[in-house]
């Protein structure tokens, strides 16, 4: 038998589900600045949620994946699962009072799918790793009838009397620290709750605890530490240090461009600088609207991208950009490095004139920017100089501008020297 036609067999006789148990309400997780359940908090720019649906979609094996969400969460989770967009996640069904009561409903609405395994795992855990979840189920292909990830504890542990400050040594040795996903057949902890309800038990807060209760063995297989629960505000902090990190590391390509324009002046009231208009004497000519600080920034991001320029892009021939107002010339460049998956880290002007002054308009400006590009306004810099009245700009004939761009972009080893 061919390892394909192996695979797809697997893939047949081995069907597998995942439950995400997301109704919980958080209340350790409050913080002066966030409100709501801690599953729907930003997290590198998705919520936590999102990124771990998408983790758990990512596994090949994956061929199910049910969330058990709260009432009230329904429209947060239907922006997720929009974004998700995948056939394999199937419509949320609403959690009940308990953890276990949550499980239970999950399990209730994959159980017409005839799955033969199923991964049952925190909706806040969403640093799970493909190590991870392969390890769990080759257990249940081995034959296990619950797979438990867990990683040995580390540090001492004590324990301290009720009402008592008399601490004593608990011995560490096979302690171990459980994380989810749990894997299990489906029918083996479908049929552990379904007796659970039936005996009004719902204080389980450990699916494998099921298992245990009925007298079947638990398979311990290796996890990871990073796979952490995201309980306590510190907790959401890490997290959000790690995924900045990774973001980073990942985009370690990192190049910086540079530009430089000049528009004569001509008659007029005003001077469009960085989107705002100044008010002057004259104002710049152009085909455009002639902002020069804005046409140099464009070229700047270009040139980072090694992209062509401004009139490359946006031939002054070309009478349709007759007038045009030049935000939309930086928004086409900054969704350029968008498509190419980067980020701009640092925006810098210099406009240089003897008039008008910019000084009384600067902090405008670096708003308008920031805005246009999406960036915080901590990321732009303007700022200007005179040319002590020598040349052009001395001569008040005209406005120079020079600009530079630090963007990053995902490395490309195919493009490295």
């Amino acid at each position: 038998m061919t390892a394909l036609n192996q695979q797809n067999l697997e893939k047949h006789y081995n069907k597998l589900a995942v439950l995400v148990v997301a109704a919980g309400r958080g209340s350790r997780m409050q913080t002066a600045h966030e409100n709501g359940p801690k599953q729907y908090f930003d997290l590198g720019g998705m919520p936590v949620l999102q990124q771990t649906i998408s983790k758990l979609l990512a596994f090949d094996k994956t061929d199910y994946l049910q969330v058990v969400i709260h009432a009230d969460d329904r429209q947060a989770y239907d922006s997720i699962a929009n974004k998700i967009n995948d056939p394999r996640l199937l419509p949320p069904v609403t959690g009940g009072t308990e953890r276990q009561n949550s499980v239970y409903n999950g399990l209730l609405a994959i159980a017409p799918f005839n799955p033969d395994f199923v991964f049952i795992h925190d909706g806040v855990r969403p640093f799970i790793d493909p190590q991870t979840l392969s390890n769990t189920h080759a257990a249940l292909l081995a034959g296990a009838q619950a797979a438990l990830p867990a990683i040995a504890v580390s540090d001492s542990l004590k324990r301290r009397a009720h009402k008592s400050d008399v601490l004593e040594t608990v011995d560490r040795t096979n302690l171990y620290q459980a994380q989810t996903p749990q894997g299990f057949c489906f029918q083996t902890i479908w049929q552990a709750h379904q007796q659970a309800a039936l005996k009004e038990i719902n204080s389980f807060t450990d699916d494998t605890a099921l298992i245990e209760w009925l007298g079947h063995k638990v398979e311990l297989v290796t996890g990871n530490s990073a796979n952490v629960k995201l309980t306590s505000p510190d907790d959401l902090a890490l997290a959000r240090q790690k995924v900045t990190m990774e973001q980073f590391a990942a985009l370690a390509d990192i190049r910086v461009g540079t530009g430089y324009d000049v528009h004569a002046f001509e008659a007029g009231d005003h001077a469009m600088l960085c989107g705002i208009k100044v008010p002057h004497n004259k104002k710049l000519k152009g085909h455009s609207d002639a902002d020069v600080a804005m046409h140099a920034l464009t070229d700047a991001i270009f040139a980072a991208l090694a992209d062509g320029d401004i009139g490359s892009h946006f031939p002054p021939s070309d009478p349709q950009w007759k007038g045009a107002a030049s935000d939309q010339f930086l928004a086409y460049a900054i969704d350029k490095v968008k498509q190419r998956q980067g980020i701009v880290a640092h925006l810098d002007v210099t406009i240089i004139c003897e008039a008008p002054k910019v000084g009384p308009h600067r902090e405008a400006m670096r708003t308008s920017l920031a805005k246009i590009c999406n960036v915080p306004i901590s990321r732009v810099a303007v700022k200007a100089t005179t040319s002590e009245k020598l040349g052009f700009t001395g001569r008040e004939e005209g406005i120079a501008a020079m600009a530079s761009a630090t963007i990053r972009l995902p490395l490309d080893l195919d493009e490295t020297c």
